[in-house]
């Protein structure tokens, strides 16, 4: 099996947490502009478009009216997760050969051979190795395949995460496909590291799945909010698990890592993709071992003491705002005396604290189960920098309104999942107070795509309803500083 390119994901062992350092970072002052009044804790419409598409509501999925495919696979069933698979690869080839003449002067070949199997039960062979007991999907180049298990895989992400997760299954392992067929033209070689492999894969997904939001497959339909929130989430469980090294063979990245690729290829196309190199990737992949200091592998404990270090860990990033940072006082329930109520935290505007339930954010902050979320799709906890970054966002609202920015719409939503990462990137720091520690941005993102998070909220908890747009307002941050914050979102 060691030729299998593009299995879903890479590697899978118990997944602990982390945290978190800090430097100065500035904000500047913010106009109001767009966006909605804020209300009761919820969602709210999205600050603006999605990459230059409107935002858009509908059931997701194959069209009532898509054809059938004319594909031959071996092995099939007829099962609804066949379905599914079989017209993604049919609608993918598709993209393809309208795309690979336009943007590289050359033909798409269409793929050898397709096998379907059942993890369970079967033991078909590739010229990879027997699927016999794997769970997972995979391109073969000796064969020039692409196999899926219908058995186990697809069934689960279909039923978490609805019809769209097997379509971002296929249509990563047909980007491993485009890679052996542009070859160098892709930075494509054999001795080329498999995380560049995996996060060009990522990245030509996204190019497809916005061919697919721009209303032009014959097979499927997505929406730009509840559709692209089931890509978002789908790539969320098939990251590597925290401490894995992105030089390691069969690295795929972080959820950071992954969904960053994801919307560069729906963004940029897939030219931009082809341009992914180990030297690009490795100045902003996020996937690394945890520190050998690092003796709870990010795990910490919540109390006191860490809420201090966290609030002077803060006051030093934000500093650069000039105005007082906010106090952060625990009165049991996180909500604020005749004002606004988002526990386990909130902003008070009429003292400038915010106030915690300590017992709510413990109950956040516990490890991450990354096998019981694969098993079952639940871990009791997000992980220390989940709980660490709802206290950071309610945080920057308080340096939001000392500056005079809008507090209560959707753009004040996203600045603060900005900002946040902003506060991350500073963190990440060596020498500083607290230090960012393997891992600690997918708790984020696990966070930013929960129903209850506060990440890229407004100071009354109203949220933007889509995910691609809070984690890209995250990444924003993250990777650009807090200057993109302003600038962005108004």
């Amino acid at each position: 099996m060691k030729m299998i390119q593009g299995g879903l994901r890479g590697f899978r062992r118990p997944a602990l947490i982390a945290i978190v350092a800090v430097m100065a970072l500035g904000l500047s002052a913010c106009n109001d502009k767009g966006g909605t009044a804020g209300g009761q804790q919820g969602s709210q419409p999205g600050a603006g478009d999605i990459a230059g598409l409107p935002v858009t509501h509908f059931e997701s999925g194959l069209k009532p009216d898509a054809p059938k495919p004319d594909l031959q696979v071996r092995n099939e069933d007829g099962s609804e997760d066949d379905q599914l698979a079989i017209a993604a690869i049919a609608d993918a080839q598709t993209y393809w050969t309208e795309v690979m003449p336009r943007d590289f002067g050359q033909q798409y070949e269409p793929l050898k051979s397709l096998l379907s199997y059942s993890a369970r039960s079967d033991d078909e062979d590739t010229k990879c190795g027997s699927v016999k007991g794997l769970v997972n999907a995979f391109y073969c180049p000796p064969d020039d395949s692409v196999a899926w298990d219908r058995g186990v895989l697809l069934p689960m992400l279909r039923e978490r995460f609805g019809k769209m997760a097997s379509a971002v299954v296929l249509a990563h392992e047909l980007g491993h496909a485009v890679q052996y067929r542009l070859g160098e033209k892709a930075n494509i070689k054999k001795n080329t590291p498999s995380i560049v492999k995996e996060q060009q894969a990522d990245c030509f997904a996204g190019g497809y799945f916005r061919w697919v939001a721009e209303e032009k497959s014959k097979f499927y339909r997505l929406s730009t909010s509840e559709g692209l929130n089931q890509v978002m989430a789908s790539l969320f469980l098939i990251r590597d698990q925290a401490g894995t090294s992105a030089t390691k063979q069969g690295a795929h990245g972080t959820a950071f890592d992954r969904t960053y690729a994801f919307q560069v290829g729906f963004e940029k196309g897939p030219k931009e993709c082809a341009a992914m190199n180990e030297e690009n990737i490795k100045a902003r992949i996020t996937e690394r071992p945890f520190d050998k200091g690092d003796k709870g592998k990010g795990d910490s404990k919540l109390d006191a003491e860490i809420i201090g270090i966290l609030k002077k860990s803060l006051d030093d990033a934000f500093k650069g705002a000039g105005v007082p940072g906010p106090e952060i006082t625990e009165d049991g329930n996180g909500s604020c005396s005749g004002g606004p109520s988002t526990p386990p935290a909130s902003y008070c505007p009429s003292n400038n604290t915010v106030s915690i339930d300590m017992a709510k954010l413990r109950e956040l902050a516990q490890p991450v189960d990354q096998e019981a979320e694969w098993k079952s799709g639940h871990s009791e906890g997000k992980g220390d920098f989940a709980a660490f970054s709802e206290i950071a966002s309610r945080y920057a609202m308080g340096i939001q309104k000392g500056v005079g920015a809008s507090i209560d719409n959707a753009n004040a939503g996203l600045r603060t999942a900005c900002l946040v990462g902003a506060w991350a990137k500073a963190s990440s720091v060596p020498g500083a107070t607290l230090r960012l520690s393997a891992g600690d941005l997918d708790e984020a993102i696990s966070d930013l795509l929960s129903p209850e998070s506060l990440v890229s909220a407004d100071v009354n908890g109203k949220r933007v309803d889509n995910g691609f747009e809070r984690i890209e307002a995250l990444r924003k941050g993250y990777l650009e500083s807090s200057s993109v914050c302003s600038t962005q979102y108004g």
